[in-house]
């Protein structure tokens, strides 16, 4: 069989259902194969960039890998965020690219690129496939190693030649991958130091969870038994802007979202906690804050699959290298073989101390009759959409935030977002492949004026699919989260973040087929979310929101945890802020 036909076999032995793409010269050969199956389904995006996002969409919602079939040239370097992105929140993308004939690379041919050399950073493992009869065994070990470990974007990049070449197929089961470039399951030393983690965890007098994405990356048997292992212990929980939903929301023993937007007492906690449980996450630049002030006072477990992680940034006491589902579920059976318990009055004075921190009310704020605050209308959104299987994405800004602080997830895999690289335009196509592997959910993103403009092309895509996702847009004409930074830290002199120009958003979604909404007023956002949850098409809501809101409470670069700025909305009892700072 050919190059392009192995291709198209060893996707379907892998299980691959749908391919995002953009046809180009160098894949036409694919291109012509995929014509005459129907196993497969394509999604045509408008731009490569939109097909990486919607990849990464429908993996983060599905628990699949995402499958992108771009072009060479400018179809590669148009993928490079996407894979950036994914390299960077861990999630499973294979990425397919065309590359010009061997005789001519290197050459500065028509549409050619060093693929391989530019995307090296930003992938797993990329391919440069030369012999067509190793191309099935490439694709296997591929799907392989961007599903191992901690997942990520593995690239294989196919000469225009090979994919017309005849060669052998290579069933996956006979496929030996070599062991170095799989994760090896925990060692003897990794269980003595579970072992460790335990006992240390068990003499604790103030311990807090922090949990991260590794602990949905590993499975939802591993949030289940996080939450179990919570449980079990009695502390309090918070979480990353990645992790939000592997502990409920409602659950009591959740602290929120830490961090730069997170929660006044989940932030003072890490600060003054004696053990730090770092379950999956990376103690991110977000998190930490002033590296030297952070946690200063606490004996800090972490454990992580990825060995480059530990101790990268923030030197911990017990390093645990393994995969979250694994070493967890070692921890509860130690534990409970043991009969562990921590004492009762210290896990007491300390959940009164975390209550006192509460009372600083810090997502509070003073709700207009008239205008419509965009934390309204994110707690209203919730407020509609709670009691039904909705995913919620975003794009990255202020918006991001709100929705963070103000959707409740009460469970894992439904909040779909770019945390470590920041990337506007993420959130609509991430919605396409959200909806795309999720067809009868309810799918939603969380938008911002100036990030929805970054991939709108994509609205085409949404409509020739018929794919309902809604697109929520906090509009305050401004690049927000570039202004707030402005405000607080450059004088008010916003330089270049005003959106001038704007489309009417209504008539945008209008033209393109699409459904347009668009509430001004606190009376009208009730009547405008229900209509968009109600309406079976694709649709565009235009929130009109207060233009100069910021988002608080706010950690600023460069400080420490109990160094935060509150709005002059937000409660301060002086008794339990102790540190903190006020912003009036």
């Amino acid at each position: 069989m050919t190059g392009a036909e192995i291709v198209l076999k060893s996707l379907a032995e892998q299980g691959v259902e749908v391919v995002f793409g953009y046809p180009g010269g160098a894949v036409l050969p694919i291109y012509d194969t995929l014509f005459k199956q129907n196993s497969i389904k394509h999604v045509l995006v408008r731009q490569e960039g939109g097909a990486i996002h919607a990849a990464e969409g429908y993996a983060r919602s599905t628990g699949k890998t995402g499958v992108v079939l771009v072009t060479s040239g400018p179809g590669a370097t148009n993928v490079v965020t996407g894979l950036t992105d994914a390299m960077m929140d861990s999630v499973p993308v294979l990425c397919i690219t065309g590359q010009v004939p061997q005789h001519l690379i290197g050459s500065d041919a028509f549409q050619e690129c060093d693929t391989t050399g530019i995307t090296r950073p930003c992938t797993k493992h990329n391919y440069l496939v030369k012999d067509v009869n190793k191309l099935s065994s490439v694709f296997h070990e591929a799907f392989t190693i961007a599903q191992n470990g901690r997942p990520g974007p593995v690239l294989i990049d196919i000469p225009k030649d090979v994919q017309f070449a005849k060669g052998s197929y290579v069933e996956k089961n006979k496929i030996v991958i070599p062991s170095h470039r799989l994760f090896e399951p925990s060692s003897d030393f990794e269980i003595k130091k579970i072992d460790e983690a335990v006992k240390i965890i068990s003499n604790a007098k103030k311990p807090i969870f922090y949990i991260g994405g590794g602990c949905i990356n590993s499975g939802p048997k591993a949030s289940e038994l996080v939450r179990k292992f919570i449980n079990l212990v009695g502390a309090p929980t918070t979480m990353t802007l990645m992790g939000l939903g592997v502990v409920a929301s409602s659950d009591k023993k959740s602290l929120g979202m830490l961090g730069m937007h997170g929660m006044y007492e989940a932030n003072m906690a890490m600060h003054e906690c004696d053990v730090m449980i770092n379950i999956g996450a990376r103690f991110d630049d977000r998190v930490t804050g002033r590296l030297d002030a952070f946690s200063p006072n606490s004996k800090k477990i972490h454990v992580d699959i990825d060995a480059s992680n530990i101790n990268k940034t923030i030197k911990v006491d017990v390093p645990i290298i393994g995969d979250v589902k694994d070493v967890v579920e070692k921890m509860i059976s130690i534990w409970e073989k043991n009969k562990f318990k921590i004492d009762k009055d210290s896990l007491n004075n300390w959940w009164d101390k975390i209550n006192e921190w509460k009372k600083v009310d810090c997502l509070n704020y003073n709700n207009d009759n008239k205008q419509i605050k965009p934390q309204f209308a994110v707690q209203r959104l919730y407020e509609l959409t709670k009691n039904q299987k909705t995913f919620i994405t975003t794009e990255v800004g202020q918006h991001q935030m709100w929705a963070a602080q103000f959707y409740k997830f009460q469970e894992p895999n439904r909040w779909l977002t770019s945390g470590g690289l920041g990337t506007m335009g993420y959130g609509f196509p991430a919605a396409i492949g959200a909806q795309v592997g999720n067809p009868d959910a309810l799918v939603i993103d969380i938008a911002g004026d100036a990030s929805i403009l970054m991939n709108i092309q994509e609205m085409s895509t949404a409509i020739q699919y018929r794919l309902p996702v809604k697109i929520f847009i906090l509009n305050n004409e401004y690049m927000g989260m570039v202004r707030q930074w402005q405000e607080l830290l450059h004088g008010g002199r916003y330089s270049e973040s005003y959106t001038d120009s704007l489309p009417d958003f209504v008539k945008l979604a209008e033209s393109y087929k699409a459904v347009g909404l668009r509430a001004k007023t606190t009376g009208e956002l009730d009547d405008v979310i229900k209509q968009m949850i109600e309406t079976k098409e694709t649709v565009i809501a235009d929130i009109w929101v207060t233009k100069e809101e910021n988002c608080f409470p706010m950690i600023q670069s460069g400080s420490a945890h109990n160094e935060m700025l509150l709005s002059k909305d937000q409660k301060q009892d002086k008794k339990s802020a102790e540190k903190g700072k006020i912003l009036v």
